[in-house]
């Protein structure tokens, strides 16, 4: 991990850089990806999947014979914390719906909103180095609280073409049917065309790597939409003399672990706190089991000193970063005033792992400093708003001259003449 003691304002910007391959080299495989499938649909996506994922499919879609016998796999134990994650996922997620009352703009003019489901909606789950069956509770209980009508699923599948169990009995849990064997981009390309097999859908969730993430961004040149460009993930922990060296170790490494890809980040107003936190992350990444991914991803990261609350506050909204843990005094001012980040864990006992797994909040948020722009998934994520309005003749006589200045001004005559000739009109 790279150490820097109150680096200058004008070097965070090189500090900061994320480690993502150059955007040519993603698009050229996505391009050659996305077109075979276009062109050869199933038989594409097989070759694909024999390429990427090193096994040799006779089916893509998962049957009900392989869910069952995935369900039966799972322990109990695993099960109920699922369930229970799934109860308070659904408790958060169901506060967002909200009815808009109708506006009465002035006599005679009524104008409201009516939010209706995206009707198809494809979800995207990584299951290669790390299962996140996770994903599917934080994709598919919005989705269904917003009541889209059709969920498809993506998973890539092991060298012996399955699925891993407790995705397929997360997906299970809630409701899903339409479920695939395919991962990476072949999977964003078949959910963008529709195959033979797969079905095409509306919009695509769900996050993964880089290449996951440049084919959802290929996808909307294609006229699908996209949640976020939700790629390789991060944390930055900001604490003072208030925090825990080996609590934000763990916060460190829990993100670490994600893939070599991932950076972390931590910020403090304390020398002393480095040297603590360093030490504690070499104790602990000896103890992990994915100790060399996330050694590789601890390549990329940072470790750096601010002199006050008000630098490190405005290197957290520079950074903007999908994961934010706050260990300090100082919270209410962070809370206050921070701008530009997916999701915030507050305190010494709030880690991460919580929001990835099961207090409720979404884990499909914004990396790569998108989060400057965009926010986490929500059930807002799954629902169009289509706006109405309803004008009487009394209402147009009053409005009317109005709008027929404005187009006049623009140019635009016909315009005027819509309102003109109903104006006439006695």
């Amino acid at each position: 991990m790279k150490t820097f003691i109150n680096p200058a304002k004008e070097t965070w910007n090189d500090i900061l850089k994320r480690p993502t391959q150059t955007k040519a080299n993603l698009e050229k495989v996505v391009a050659e990806v996305f077109s075979k499938i276009q062109d050869e649909g199933d038989k594409a996506l097989l070759e694909f999947t024999a390429k990427f994922d090193g096994c040799n499919l006779s089916s893509i879609k998962v049957s009900k014979t392989e869910i069952e016998e995935a369900i039966a796999l799972v322990p109990d134990k695993l099960k109920s914390s699922i369930e229970k994650a799934a109860r308070n996922i659904s408790k958060f997620h169901e506060n967002q719906l909200v009815v808009e009352a109708p506006v009465k703009i002035s006599n005679g003019i009524d104008c409201w909103r009516k939010t209706t489901a995206i009707e198809k909606v494809g979800l995207y789950i990584p299951g290669g180095s790390a299962p996140l069956f996770s994903t599917v509770l934080m994709l598919s209980i919005p989705a269904k609280i917003a009541g889209c009508k059709e969920m498809v699923m993506c998973s890539p599948p092991n060298k012996e073409g399955k699925i891993h169990p407790a995705i397929l009995f997360a997906a299970d849990l809630c409701g899903i049917t339409e479920i695939y064997k395919l991962g990476g981009t072949q999977a964003i390309g078949a959910m963008t065309y529709g195959t033979e097999t797969v079905k095409q859908v509306y919009k695509i969730f769900g996050p993964g790597n880089q290449y996951v993430t440049a084919a959802k961004q290929y996808a909307t040149m294609e006229g699908v939409a996209i949640d976020m460009p939700a790629g390789p993930s991060e944390v930055l922990v900001f604490a003072d003399d208030s925090g825990n060296a080996s609590f934000i170790a763990a916060d460190l490494l829990s993100q670490a672990e994600h893939g070599a890809d991932s950076q972390v980040v931590f910020v403090t107003t304390q020398e002393n706190m480095i040297v603590e936190v360093k030490a504690e992350v070499e104790k602990q990444l000896n103890d992990l089991p994915r100790k060399e991914i996330a050694a590789k991803a601890l390549n990329n990261s940072i470790l750096i000193c601010v002199e006050d609350v008000y630098q490190a506050l405005a290197l957290i909204n520079e950074y903007a970063p999908e994961h934010l843990i706050l260990q300090s005094r100082e919270e209410a001012f962070f809370v206050d005033r921070i701008v530009n980040a997916g999701s915030v864990f507050l305190g010494n006992y709030t880690p991460e792992s919580a929001g990835d797994y099961a207090s409720g909040t979404n884990h499909t948020l914004p990396t790569n400093g998108y989060a400057r722009a965009y926010s986490g998934v929500s059930v807002d994520s799954f629902v169009k708003k289509i706006t109405f309005q309803r004008i009487t003749q009394d209402g147009l006589k009053e409005l009317g001259n109005v709008i027929e200045i404005m187009a006049e001004a623009e140019e635009l005559m016909a315009h005027k003449n819509a309102v003109t000739i109903r104006l006439k009109r006695e």
